[in-house]
Order: structure tokens, then sequence, then C-alpha cells
């Protein structure tokens, strides 16, 4: 995998401008947008970049996913991820038990009036779109423009271009200090350290810790553990099957390479460290599944978990921190981090270099995600 360039010793000598703590899908691409104008260092705790909740996301672009005030990050991210043939068009599917008419009927409303492809669909086309679906489900919501996103496709990419701009990554380097110094920062971990003139937290799970070697103030940003599960069932499911929601968003399903993959749709508070799947949330999701669809599991071939992290309000934070020098906040990007990261990263560069924004974020409304809207 293409990557920055790994740091040497001397470059580690000379100052910074910009230190991004974090080579997920937000320190990467952020380091892609701030490079060739600005010396970008990217540092990394792991071995590899994208170990955490990057490396471990089945992710998937749904314009509704995350509430109306993602949305615009959201649409405004899509033309990239396009252009750049990331997407593969997979239809997303809501469903709900007769008591859910109501409930769907609003989802529907809801995002139609934002304009989203999105209408109710009836029980005959829900189990033409989800062969076996089980009698209870029999209200839907259709949302046509959804997409699997190449979550390592698109990492690869912004490391690249990171690297082509001279960025420089330093990996195994968690860090233990993090101080002002003069104008700048001073960074420490086991081994080395390093100066810049400005921070960027974009850790993740471990935001709120790195905000506190920092001094600033955390803003609540809480690591929910999510667990998958990977099936070979009978039937194999149809390729171009819907990823599939409960309406009480308890599960979800989706197809992948000739599998089922399946979540409880869980976020159960945890702490920020390699997380790993509990037994009962596995037993929870092979439970959900067969009361969604009558399939037999002919083996439960892999399962796994990852941290989403989120703010008290569930939005983003990008911004400055509103009492730390230096600091900058780019962070708490939920379970919507790989699919808003195109326009995620041009807003939070342009707001960290003080740039103008541009055609993919004129609609977006920074004040929105700033972190200052935890201290008013």
């Amino acid at each position: 995998m293409t990557a920055l360039a790994a740091a040497t010793a001397a470059e580690l000598d000379a100052p910074f401008d910009i230190a991004i703590i974090g080579a997920g899908i937000a320190g990467a691409s952020l380091a892609a947008e701030c490079g060739g104008s600005r010396r970008v260092l990217v540092v990394e705790a792991e071995d590899t970049p994208g170990y955490h909740t990057t490396g471990r996301s089945a992710a998937y672009w749904e314009e509704s996913y995350g509430g109306p005030d993602v949305v615009p990050l959201t649409a405004a991210s899509g033309p990239f991820l396009d252009a750049h043939g990331l997407l593969s068009p997979r239809g997303g599917l809501t469903i709900g038990r007769v008591d859910d008419r109501d409930r769907i009927s609003g989802f529907v409303d809801q995002y139609a009036t934002l304009g989203l492809d999105i209408r109710t669909v009836d029980r005959a086309e829900m189990v033409r779109l989800v062969p076996g679906l089980r009698p209870e489900w029999c209200h839907g919501a259709y949302e046509g423009k959804g997409a699997d996103i190449d979550v390592a496709g698109l990492h690869r990419i912004y490391l690249t271009q990171a690297r082509r701009q001279g960025g420089t990554l330093k990996l195994r380097a968690r860090i233990d200090q993090l101080a002002r110094e003069g104008a700048g920062w001073r960074l420490d971990w086991a081994g080395g350290s390093v100066r810049a003139d400005l921070v960027v937290n974009a850790a993740g799970a471990w935001a709120d810790g790195l905000a506190a070697l920092a001094g600033a103030a955390p803003l609540g940003i809480t690591p929910l553990r999510r667990t998958i599960v990977q099936l070979r069932t009978d039937p194999v499911p149809p390729a171009d099957m819907p990823l599939t929601f409960g309406i009480d968003e308890d599960f979800y399903l989706k197809p992948q390479s000739g599998r089922l993959l399946v979540s409880p749709h869980d976020e159960i508070p945890d702490t920020a460290h390699d997380v790993a799947p509990e037994e009962l949330d596995v037993a929870i999701a092979i439970d959900r599944m067969e009361h969604a669809i009558d399939w037999r599991i002919d083996a439960l071939e892999r399962r796994w978990a990852g941290l989403r992290s989120f703010a008290p309000d569930r939005l983003p934070v990008y911004g400055y921190d509103p009492r730390v020098p230096g600091f900058f906040w780019f962070a708490g990007q939920g379970g919507f981090g790989i699919q808003t990261a195109p326009a995620a990263a041009r807003l939070a560069a342009q707001l960290l270099l003080g740039q103008p924004r541009d055609a993919m974020t004129e609609a977006l409304e920074p004040a929105r995600y700033a972190p200052g809207r935890f201290s008013v």
C-alpha cells in the first residue's frame, strides 16, 4: 500500500507547519488537503495507518445517514467518490412492521423534502429486493442512490496524495506529552519528539484524551463499539440486494462477495483501545438476522468490532479550540466519517489554513460543526 513517506530523524529535527495526530481516514484526508503549501507531519500510534476504525469499516454511502445536518457533507462528498471510481451502486432499504407504517412514511417525508431519492415500497417490492424477508416486515423505504465505498482505495488515494505533496508519516508514535512551546507545540512520544506550529486532533476514539494532553477541555466525544459478523448462508445473498436496515436501527444486513455481513447496529460505550467483538454481541447479530430473513446459516466465517466516536450532539467537530491556541479539532465523525471524508477534509483544511471555501464546500455551514458550540 502506497503511504506517506516515512519520517527520518533529520526531518523530525526541523519544525513542521502542521502535525496531524491520527492516520486514519480523517488524518490522511486532511494531510492531503493541506499538503503542498504547508510542511505536514502525520503522527500515528500504530504500526500501520488506518488500523482501527478506518480499516474495519463496512462503509456505505447513504444520503440520509447521520441525519439532516450530515446530509450536506455526504452530498458534497459524493461527486469526489464517484469521480475516483470508489462507489459501487447499491440501494438502501429500511424495513418496518405493521405498526411502523407512520414511522416509515415520516422517514421518507423528512428526507424527500431535502431532495433525496427516497420512496416508500410495499411488501411485494421488499420481497423482490430481499428474498426470504419474513412476513412481519411489510412497510419499507427505499433509497436509490446508495453505494458501497472502497474504503481502502479512498484511504490509499489520500495517503498517496499527501506523500506526493511532501507529507511525512511517523508510525509507532503514541503521543504521551503535548505542550505549548513558544508560539507552537512540542509533541513527545517514547523515543522521540517533534515541534509544530499547529496541532490537529484527528485521533478518533482517542480525541478527548489527546485534548486533555493539550490542555483543552474534552468535548465528550464517546467511543462506541460496533460489531459485524460475516456469514455463509443458503441462499447466497443476491449481489444486488440492498443494504437493509431495521427501522429501530437495531440491525443491518449487507451482501459482500457472496457472503452476508450482519451487524446488530450496536453502539455500546467503550474505551479507546484495540476493540474486539463480544460473544453476546455476535449472538445478538445472528438472532436479529434470523428474525429478519428466513435463510440458513452455513458458517460464521468472521467477526470483528470497531469504535465509532460521537460528540454529544452526534455531529462532527471541525475547527480551532475556542480556548487553546493552535489546537484544531477534526474528530467526532461517528459512522459517517468515510462517506463524508472528501467534503469534511476540504472544509477542515480551509478552516485550518484560513482559506476561502470552494465549489465543494460553499453550501456547508462551518458553525454547525465548530467545537465552540459546546462552550456556549
